[in-house]
This record gives C-alpha cells, structure tokens and sequence, in this order.
C-alpha cells in the first residue's frame, strides 16, 4: 500500500481487505483485472486535495469511484491504484428555491437528488435505470443521458457550478451556479465527460426543473425498424414527448423470462416504440396512433391507464441491462444521427450475423436522441475469455460504420479501458492530441485515472 494514506485517513476511512479491494475496484465491466492497492474514503475537500497532493508526491495513481455502474471499465483499477469512494462524500449542502439550484457531493446518489427535488415541488429530469445506486459525481464524469435526453437533455445541460480538485492538487470552482457568465473559457465542461482523467469532481451545483404534468406511457408495436422513425416523426409533429425508446422482441423475450410482466400486446412484433408524454395530450396521442396504425407503420398499441401499469411498461424496457446481465452481453453503446439509424442498423446487423451467426444479438435504446445499444449474448458453452476476444475483434467493423455516419463509438457509457483503443473511430488526431495536452496541463504526474479515454 501506498506510504502515507495511513496519516491522511482514519482507520474507517480506509480498506485494504481482499473483499473491499474487490467490491470497489471495478465497475459492472467483469472483462478487466481489478487489482487496486487501497480503498480511501475522503470526508471533505480538504482531504481530498491532501490526498491527490500526496499522489503526486509519493507517486502513485488514483481511480476515482462513484456508484459503480459504468459500463466501460472506467472505474477499474488493476496496476495497484488507490480506489477514492465518494460514498461519505454524500450530503445535499444547499438549496436555493429562487434558483432552483441544489449544492451537493459527488456522493449524492442520482435518485436522492430527484427525490430531493421533488420533496421541493420540481424535478431532476437525468434519469436511468441505475438511478438508485449511480452517484452526482459519476454522473458528471460521463455526461450520463438516460431515458428523458428527447427533452431534457444530458446531464451537461443541468450543470450549473463544479468544484474540482485537479491532478495537480489545486481546486477549480466553476460559474459558481451563475446562467450568464462571458467571461472566457468554461471549464466546468471540460470536466464533464472527462471521465476523472483531469481531476475530481467534489460537488456539483444542479440544476433543478419545473414539476412535470403527469404522463402517459404507450407501447407500440412496429414490424420493422425504418417504421420507427416513421412513429417518431409523426409523434413529434404534435406532441411534446418526454421519452421514445425502442428494443427488440429479442429484448423483450429475456426481460419476460426474468421478470414476472404480463407481454404488452397480444402478437409478438419484431420491434417496439415506448413513448412518454403529458397527460394532457392523450387526445392528439390517440389521433397521432390511429395515424401510425393506418400508415402501416405500427400493428397495435397499449396505452397505460394507472401509474402502476405505466411502470409496468417502463419496466419493459428498464429491465433489459438486469434480464441480459446472466447472459454477460459485450455491450456497444452508438450513436448516429437520427436520419441514419435504418442503414446502419442494417449494416450492423449484417457484420454480427456474419461473423457470429450462433450469437443472440440484443437490440434496444433511446432512439428519439439516436443513441443505440448492440448487446451480443455470450453461449453458454463459450469461455468469458473467447467470447471477449472474438466481440472485440468485430469492433473496429463496427466502428468503421459508425466513422462514416460521423457517428460516436460511446454514446453515454464513456470510453474507459472497453473502448480507449478505438477512440480515433470518432475523433480526429487533431482532437487526441488536444486533449492529451490538457491531460498534461490539468494532470502532469499522470496520477488521474491513468490508462483510461486516452489511448496510450
């Protein structure tokens, strides 16, 4: 273990147990070695930068570590780094009800802060299956999207104050919560979606929104993909729609088996749209379906008539990561813009059936921000290893496709170990070099989070 965590940190405050090690280590990635030195639990700031100080100095690395929940391992440790948990980093420290703006930790669990603002009258509209467990300060490391960016953004758009400390030890704080603020660069964005490879994130000002109306919940049924864009334009031209998510029959057919969910419609279909919208635009919903049904784009529907059966229907889709987990699915998280999504699923679909035509091949996302999410299924029979290997050698195919539609190789998930090596599928030389150079400006010891984003 790294000389001199024992003085910074209290004996709680510490962990190098074999369990420990293991819980904190890693992230839900199972694909990479977790080998950290030391769990550290910093209560403050203060201790914070006194312990990014005492990395630079003594020369040892730091992975940052929140809920845990990413999927790209960029919150693995495996070269003896020191885990710092913002677990007791977890308070809510100020409210301003003229603002709508909350001062929180990194620790803060996503689903604390909405419940917090709805314990206030408003909303924290950042929303994602992992909500109860996924923390403030993950969240801003990895702009994390969810199930409501088709109208309420990422979290980038709900930032309005960030306190960093940097890898050099030194503490940034950004805008101060300010919505005007021309006065030069904003660093506060370049923090977020770094991924803690510039510094750490130790509280947040957030941005809290209007309460929204109550909400109905449809779940359409859509016999083939281009139709789903079709529903999406048609809905779009009438309504406001809070979400519009799609998956597969495949999808559905693994979160029925694992959860006890009556199926949504009387016939399976190949494809199905989940929209959410306000409840007082049933009328024209209702209008804009009987559209749908009469173009041929959509074969039937069921609308939600209570909360609960509208949480059962989000359920449909909410529960794919959780049903397809036994399965341990190589996950590829894409995006393209809306108007290319048809061909390049078609494309997709074709180089995994090509290469791997005895793998089940998951399909589902939020398609109304043109984010997609490929999940092929491992066989039983096949090792973890192999099956890593052979979905990891398809990648630069798949990539190559998302490059020519401009497309991102990581829509929310981030870039992490899972996909460093292929991060010039989506940005430029120009691009790597850049951020490499701020890596060295913001991190010059290489302490944070080293071996992550950045390919080496």
């Amino acid at each position: 273990m790294p000389q001199g965590l024992d003085e910074l940190f209290s004996a709680r405050q510490l962990k190098r147990d074999p369990d420990s090690l293991n819980q904190w280590g890693c992230d839900w990635t199972r694909s990479f070695t977790v080998a950290p030195s030391a769990i550290v639990f910093p209560e403050s700031v203060e201790e914070t930068v006194a312990l990014v100080r005492l990395a630079n100095e003594s020369g040892f690395a730091l992975v940052p570590s929140g809920g845990r929940t990413g999927l790209s391992g960029g919150a693995v440790a495996g070269n003896g780094e020191v885990v710092v948990s913002f677990d007791r980093m977890n308070r809510i420290l100020d409210f301003s009800e003229s603002d709508r703006l909350v001062r929180c930790q990194a620790g803060v669990v996503t689903q604390t802060l909405q419940d917090f603002a709805e314990d206030k009258g408003l909303y924290y509209p950042v929303d994602f299956a992992s909500a109860g467990s996924s923390q403030i300060g993950g969240n801003i490391s990895t702009n994390a999207g969810g199930i409501k960016v088709i109208r309420y953004g990422l979290t980038r758009d709900w930032v309005a104050g960030l306190k960093v400390v940097t890898g050099k030890g030194e503490v940034i704080d950004c805008n101060h919560g300010l919505i005007k603020n021309a006065t030069g660069y904003d660093l506060r964005h370049l923090f977020i979606g770094a991924e803690g490879t510039l510094g750490l994130v130790v509280e947040a000002g957030m941005r809290l929104a209007k309460a929204p109306a109550p909400q109905h919940v449809m779940v359409l049924g859509v016999p083939a993909f281009p139709d789903i864009l079709e529903v999406l334009r048609t809905f779009q031209s009438g309504l406001t729609l809070s979400a519009f998510e799609f998956f597969s029959e495949m999808a559905l057919t693994k979160v029925l088996a694992h959860r006890d969910l009556p199926r949504p419609l009387g016939e399976p279909v190949p494809f199905y749209a989940l929209l959410e919208f306000d409840e007082g635009d049933m009328e024209a919903a209702m209008s804009l379906f009987e559209q749908t049904v009469t173009q041929g784009w959509v074969t039937d529907g069921v609308l939600s008539q209570s909360e609960g059966q509208a949480a059962d229907l989000w359920a449909l889709r909410e529960g794919i990561s959780e049903s397809i987990a036994p399965y341990t699915p190589y996950k590829n998280d894409l995006s393209v813009r809306i108007s290319m999504m048809p061909e390049f699923i078609e494309e997709v679909d074709a180089l995994v059936a090509a290469s791997y035509p005895d793998f089940e091949v998951c399909w589902y996302g939020h398609i109304g921000d043109g984010n997609l999410h490929l999940n092929i299924l491992k066989p039983d029979e096949l090792a973890g290893e192999d099956f890593y290997e052979r979905c990891h050698a398809i990648s630069p195919k798949i990539f190559e496709a998302v490059r020519k539609r401009d497309g991102s190789i990581s829509a929310e998930h981030g870039v992490g170990l899972l996909k460093r090596d292929f991060l010039g599928f989506t940005r430029s030389d120009v691009d790597m070099a850049l951020m490499a150079r701020l890596k060295q400006v913001f991190d010059p010891n290489q302490v944070m989070n080293p071996g992550k984003l950045l390919p080496g």
